[in-house]
């Protein structure tokens, strides 16, 4: 995990209902923390605003017109230096934050969620550290039936057989949604030496977070 940045953290807003974007802005906007550096109605409009205001992290509704936020979400993923980004769901209605999140996204906040709690998931996701509970992935990956694909799990436990041991081992309990600290305590190991297997996995699948381990370690059961 990186260090908190001391400067605001770059915030981009990306959503298609103006009550939702006006309600962010008022609840974030006095937060000093942040920085607010725009708006985006839809996909289309959020990778032009990524690539000229560089935000930190996006706020990424999942349903828009003309480019959905998983499009956008894997297409801003694809890039260099991508923001982090965190998608904007309802959880109940919206079936594809799980592909979301696999394509890199750092965890989801729910519509209309405590100021507070925005600002420090927000605040969490600069510091390099995704915001997706086990309780949450639990229900997405129980509510979310057109994400599975008959091959999934055989590519899922090809690229968990090019793990060593150890690093396995790190994979599952990222999977069980255990923090750094508690991984070190169980596999009696240091926090560094956690973060080294951790920045090992990530290199060796091409992954963007640890959420994707965490999926990994779901599909390859």
């Amino acid at each position: 995990m990186s260090e908190l940045p001391n400067t605001p953290i770059r915030l981009l807003v990306v959503d298609d209902d103006p009550l939702v974007r006006g309600g962010l802005q008022a609840m974030l906007g006095g937060a000093a923390e942040l920085e607010i550096l725009g708006e985006a109605t839809n996909g289309v409009e959020a990778l032009k605003a990524v690539e000229a205001l560089k935000p930190d992290v996006v706020l990424m509704d999942i349903r828009m017109p003309q480019m959905d936020g998983l499009t956008a979400t894997q297409k801003l993923r694809a890039r260099e230096n991508p923001p982090e980004i965190i998608i904007l769901t309802t959880l109940d209605t919206d079936d594809h934050v799980l592909r979301a999140l696999r394509a890199g996204a750092s965890g989801f906040l729910l519509k209309y969620t405590p100021p507070a709690e925005i600002v420090a998931a927000i605040k969490r996701v600069a510091a390099g550290e995704p915001i997706l509970s086990p309780t949450v992935t639990r229900k997405l990956m129980n509510h979310i039936s057109d994400d599975w694909q008959p091959n999934r799990q055989q590519i899922a436990k090809d690229q968990f057989a090019q793990l060593s041991t150890r690093e396995q081992e790190v994979a599952k309990a990222i999977g069980e949604g255990k923090t750094n600290a508690q991984i070190a305590q169980q596999l009696f190991m240091s926090v560094p030496t956690v973060k080294a297997h951790i920045t090992r996995i990530l290199t060796k699948l091409d992954f963007n977070n640890r959420v994707q381990i965490a999926l990994l370690a779901h599909d390859a059961q």
